[in-house]
């Protein structure tokens, strides 16, 4: 059976490695700081808790901080952190990965396989890996305790894609005896424009900041968090995700409709869609404004949004208030930390090029500007 390595021994990650081994996967867990996961070291194992109620244990074959012994007889390697820490783990993992090997971000939100990609190749890593994304992530899921994890809901479909999209049958394959939920994405504009998370989490964090605080997280996000108001303002940043995308020559999904395919969620409106997701029932708010919700999901979703409708003439004005709202409660340049146009290797470029390099991997050449084609200094 294929032999995964989870980076990463958050939410997701604990919950992924309890999965994989449940069902009989060799997998290795990985996390930079040993004392977050000393418990599962110290027992080899995750108690994995389910929707229906049932638990099981899942016996890991391996718990470390080492990176080079977590990627050493990994087939596929599932990036499960904040995109805040893709760019790190891109470092980290440059110098151990090996010909046939694997990456997938879970997920990569916007732009994610670009920048790792762009980083692998700055860090001279010559291995011939295949680096993917995918669209969101494959359950929702909770850390519940030192060496606990529970998954509220699977999805039913997940688009996944790999750089170039000619490798993403080949990445398919690999992991679809573990979760055959993944399907084919036409390449990762697709996945990273579907990126549901830059609509639904910052937004409803800043928009429900004072009831956050003063409650400490103690609501249904998702729920209680929604109203007509905050659903209407998640449809005009919906709106202006969809405009980018289609200047990219790409049909993304309404938020209604990625509702309706991941958690058959049915309304005629985004809020009745949300109120009506059983998937959704349970989950508290962020206990603080401190959250993934705003230090991850603005700088590497939101913000690539931007630059992309900035490059490709598109105008931004709700995405822009929220990223603003964040830099203003954060007292931080977002704006600055994010990821750009620039950092996925897209400054520039035309659309056509753009497609090229997503799909076949060729890219274009840097042109000169205008005024050194003159003959200007």
């Amino acid at each position: 059976m294929t032999r995964y390595t989870v980076i990463g021994a958050g939410h997701g990650g604990k919950a992924m490695a309890a999965d994989l081994a449940v069902r009989g996967f060799t997998v290795k867990l990985y996390n930079r700081t040993i004392e977050h996961i000393s418990e599962i070291a110290l027992r080899g194992e995750i108690d994995l808790g389910y929707e229906n109620g049932a638990s099981r244990l899942g016996r890991l074959a391996g718990v470390t901080s080492d990176i080079a012994e977590a990627l050493d007889d990994a087939d596929v390697i599932m990036v499960v952190v904040p995109a805040s820490g893709h760019r790190d783990v891109a470092r980290s993992c440059a110098p151990h990965l090996r010909d046939g090997q694997v990456v997938v971000l879970n997920p990569g939100r916007t732009g994610g396989a670009l920048e790792f990609r762009q980083i692998l190749n700055r860090e001279g890593c010559a291995a011939g890996v295949v680096v993917a994304e995918a669209g969101t992530f494959v359950f929702a899921s909770r850390s519940t305790g030192p060496a606990q994890a529970r998954i509220f809901r699977h999805k039913n479909a997940v688009p996944l894609a790999a750089l170039p999209a000619t490798r993403t049958g080949h990445v398919l394959e690999a992991v679809c005896e573990a979760y055959p939920q993944f399907i084919p994405a036409p390449n990762v504009l697709h996945t990273s424009l579907d990126n549901m998370g830059a609509i639904f989490h910052p937004a409803l964090t800043l928009l429900n900041a004072g009831w956050i605080e003063h409650t400490k997280g103690n609501f249904q996000f998702y729920i209680d968090g929604v109203t007509r108001s905050t659903a209407h303002v998640l449809e005009v940043l919906d709106r202006e995700r969809v405009t980018i995308a289609a200047a990219l020559g790409v049909r993304a999904r309404p938020a209604l409709r990625w509702l309706k395919d991941a958690y058959s969620a049915k309304g005629d409106t985004l809020y009745e869609a949300i109120q009506a997701n059983p998937g959704y029932q349970g989950i508290k708010a962020p206990r603080n404004l401190r959250h993934r919700y705003i230090f991850e999901e603005v700088p590497f979703s939101l913000v690539p949004l931007a630059s992309l409708g900035k490059q490709f003439g598109v105008k931004t004005w709700a995405i822009d208030a929220m990223i603003r709202l964040a830099c203003v409660i954060h007292g931080t340049n977002y704006y600055e930390r994010g990821r750009t146009v620039a950092d996925m290797r897209l400054k520039g470029l035309r659309v056509g090029e753009v497609m090229r390099y997503v799909e076949e991997g060729q890219i274009a050449p840097v042109r000169a500007s205008a005024e050194t084609q003159n003959g200007g200094s």
